[in-house]
């Protein structure tokens, strides 16, 4: 509704103030009045009106730049411009600048406040989508993670309900679908998030080197110790460490973990003093840790100290209600810090991205959004943008074991994406039965060279005859 809402009237005239002051204060408006430009300026930094109406000529300065004040400093201000002194120039000026409408002196009354009620109904509803856009964007991210499928919505609760205490978490899970981010937000939400949160690879540290970096070393250890060192447990003291792939450990530092975990404490090499440390403890691993401690490659005792809460976390093939989401979000990232202004991907290339079950994860598709963002020469990613090439093959597999089901269109469907995989699928087959052949392979289909050729150039398909 736009009774209630805030105005502002800036006009030199006496007489034009208070009449318009009475006129719309009757309607419900809050209505402030300024007789020159720069009071008004000054009124427009300390108060977000709703809508202002400005008179174009003011006894100090343009009511021009009254607008541009208006405009610069809240974006989503109503403004109408009027003016006894009404041309064709400052009209277009004016709307130009931004302004909503501009009127003539004298105007219809009833045509005002028309114009009013029409010009706050509509910034009403523009309020009211950035909310929603605003509060659809909030309740898309939790921290970093981005998605709010069934699967992620019940991750974010468990994080929520865990991450107050000091409780081990077992993170598992494909590689490439975010188990650090969710390491991450877990360290975030909890009392420990102004202290440190190391990253520890289990699996990317030599073994001869994993005591020392994990435990740290005295002065005289071992030839090249030169002076004493923290290790990884020790300067995370107070905050969480994340151990990524714990299923990498050797059976020897699973024993020297065990004690970590168990009593928080640990001898650094050479020393025989301990060290205490309040640390949380958080593991990942993409491998099935059961297995690993029925073979006896993982000892059953760390194994349940550390998997104290489990988080599941799926693959991406299995939450393609985020695939929008993650796609856009990647898409933002890599536009800003290309320069690029790329501000969406089309309908038509996300329904690519769905019919694809990236094995990669979201790794993968960040990959791809990051790679498409760098080829790209337009303002929205297009399905030509997307630079599929090096998953082809996996496409054309899937495409030549595809049966087409007419029950599908039912529930909505992409002819052009569908018409446009079955003939890429039949001209890469054709080349590839043909030795890259052009030729042959326009033989192989029935049709011309010069209709084979134009269908390759138009799919981006280059082969050698």
């Amino acid at each position: 509704m736009s009774e209630n809402a805030s105005l502002l009237i800036v006009d030199d005239e006496l007489s034009m103030r208070e009449f318009l002051e009475i006129m719309l204060g009757n309607e419900g408006y809050f209505v402030d009045t300024s007789e020159t430009g720069r009071q008004a300026n000054a009124m427009i930094d300390k108060t977000d009106y709703d809508l202002i109406l400005c008179d174009i000529r003011l006894g100090d300065i343009s009511g021009l730049e009254v607008l541009r004040r208006a405009k610069s400093r809240h974006p989503e201000t109503v403004v109408i411009m009027i003016s006894a002194y009404a041309t064709a120039e400052n009209a277009v000026e004016a709307m130009n600048e931004g302004a909503y409408d501009y009127l003539p002196k004298p105007f219809d009354n009833e045509e005002l406040k028309h114009t009013i009620s029409k010009a706050l109904e509509l910034k009403n509803l523009s309020d009211e989508k950035k909310r929603i856009d605003d509060e659809l964007r909030e309740s898309l991210h939790f921290g970093l993670l981005v998605g709010n499928s069934p699967r992620m919505m019940h991750i974010y609760e468990i994080i929520e309900q865990i991450a107050p205490t000091p409780t081990s978490v077992m993170i598992t899970g494909q590689s490439g679908t975010g188990k650090e981010l969710i390491a991450r937000a877990i360290h975030d939400q909890s009392n420990r998030n102004y202290n440190p949160f190391l990253v520890i690879n289990c699996g990317s540290i030599p073994e001869s080197l994993l005591e020392s970096e994990f435990f740290g070393y005295k002065k005289g250890a071992f030839t090249g110790a030169n002076q004493d060192k923290k290790g990884l447990f020790e300067a995370a003291d107070t905050g969480t460490v994340f151990l990524d792939e714990i299923g990498e450990l050797s059976l020897h530092m699973q024993v020297r973990l065990l004690r970590v975990v168990q009593e928080r404490s640990f001898k650094p090499v050479g020393s025989n003093e301990d060290v205490c440390v309040d640390i949380r403890i958080i593991s990942a691993t993409n491998k099935q840790l059961e297995d690993e401690v029925i073979a006896g490659r993982f000892r059953e005792d760390l194994y349940y100290r550390l998997n104290v809460v489990e988080i599941k976390v799926p693959p991406l093939r299995d939450r393609k209600g985020d695939l929008r989401a993650l796609a856009q979000h990647f898409l933002e990232k890599y536009a800003r810090q290309a320069g690029k202004e790329i501000t969406k991907i089309s309908s038509y290339a996300v329904d690519l991205l769905q019919k694809y079950d990236f094995p990669g994860n979201i790794r993968e598709l960040e990959n791809l959004i990051e790679r498409s963002v760098a080829l790209s020469s337009t303002n929205i990613l297009l399905p030509d943008n997307l630079s599929l090439s090096i998953h082809k093959r996996r496409w054309i597999e899937g495409i030549e074991n595809r049966r087409f089901d007419l029950d599908e269109v039912a529930k909505g469907v992409f002819l052009d994406t569908i018409l446009e995989e079955i003939e890429r699928a039949y001209l890469e087959k054709a080349l590839s039965c043909s030795g890259g052949n052009k030729n042959k392979a326009a033989e192989l289909l029935g049709i011309s060279f010069r209709s084979f050729r134009y269908r390759c150039s138009k799919l981006g398909i280059d082969k050698p005859e």
